[in-house]
């Protein structure tokens, strides 16, 4: 179980009543607590957790309209994300209990302390490198607007001028990383038919690819809910379409793809996972079609070309700059 709902569970007897757990990791957690709901962000997390909860776990960007008596945020790593959610959280809890969980040095006592302004706080907690903390909500801010603390970024890319709209904690808010930024730049000859953004983060790379094949059928995939509601709020500024995926990895994409483009994550909260992205290397072939081809930016210190020709049997490097390189694999 992870350390943090251990930590929930030694003050298993502060829940009682109906208790939302935010951001819950795919665990036993709510087998624990027969009263609790879930409501997560991750698609992944949610398929773990709808597969054997049922209904009880919602995936979205914001908490349903169904009431709850306390609610447990699961801090995330990103300080404007966890802002959002605990004005989220506490605009309907005057009165009660807001508590914060999270590993020490994932940011839990900055986000406690700065929550202490809604009322009065204390720490209940404090084990296998984890905090718990408790806000008893007398000060309930208004519910946030979430459109409202978009970021929209006009930039100039090989497809024209494009206006691209970041949420809180979607990966590179408010700016464009080094390594899209490089890989916008190595988007020509990519073979006709289907496209697949794969980890469409803000909508970036899938805008620019539909700018650049009009004509093409775009899908864009992110594990994250408010990375698809960027990416939504993208396509809807720049008046363009494409079919968006929830989902964890490569092997819930469409097959039959002409390309898979990416600038593929590799972290997971405070920690570094590099699973999905050498999962995509790995897999990408049995998405493509017989000429398809993978067109990926990755940091020049990561090992991916032996992943992509022991995958593709051949890679090719287009381009190397400011510590990024882009990739080019096909089928044969």
């Amino acid at each position: 179980m992870d350390p943090r709902s251990e930590v929930l569970l030694r003050q298993a007897d502060r829940f009682a009543g109906r208790l939302l757990l935010a951001g819950l990791p795919a665990d036993d957690l709510l087998g624990h607590l027969p009263d609790a709901q879930g409501w997560s962000w991750h698609a992944g997390d949610q398929a773990a957790l709808t597969a054997r909860f049922g209904p009880r776990v919602e995936f979205g960007t914001a908490p349903s309209a169904v009431d709850f008596d306390s609610a447990v945020l699961f801090v995330p790593k990103s300080r404007e994300l966890t802002d959002y959610l605990v004005a989220s959280l506490a605009s309907r809890l005057a009165g009660r209990s807001l508590f914060l969980v999270g590993e020490k040095r994932g940011g839990v006592e900055r986000a406690a302390k700065q929550a202490g302004a809604l009322g009065p706080l204390r720490k209940l907690d404090s084990a296998r490198h984890c905090q718990l903390w408790e806000v008893a909500v007398t000060e309930a801010p208004a519910a946030p607007d979430l459109e409202a603390l978009a970021l929209r970024l006009n930039l100039d890319t090989p497809a024209g001028s494009l206006e691209i709209v970041t949420l809180p904690g979607v990966f590179s808010h408010g700016r464009l990383d080094r390594g899209t930024a490089l890989l916008l730049e190595h988007l020509d000859r990519l073979p006709t038919g289907r496209i697949l953004d794969f980890g469409c983060g803000a909508g970036v790379i899938g805008a620019v690819l539909k700018r650049l094949y009009p004509h093409c059928a775009l899908s864009m995939l992110d594990v994250d809910a408010f990375a698809l509601h960027s990416t939504r709020l993208t396509l809807q500024a720049n008046g363009l379409e494409a079919d968006l995926l929830a989902a964890d990895g490569i092997e819930h994409a469409p097959r039959e793809l002409a390309a898979i483009v990416s600038n593929p994550p590799f972290h997971q909260g405070v920690h570094t996972d590099y699973r999905p992205s050498e999962a995509l290397l790995r897999q990408a072939p049995r998405h493509l079609m017989a000429s398809g081809e993978l067109r990926i930016v990755a940091n020049s210190f990561l090992k991916y070309p032996p992943l992509l020709q022991d995958a593709f049997g051949q890679c090719q490097t287009l381009a190397e700059q400011d510590g990024f390189r882009i990739y080019r694999a096909w089928r044969g």
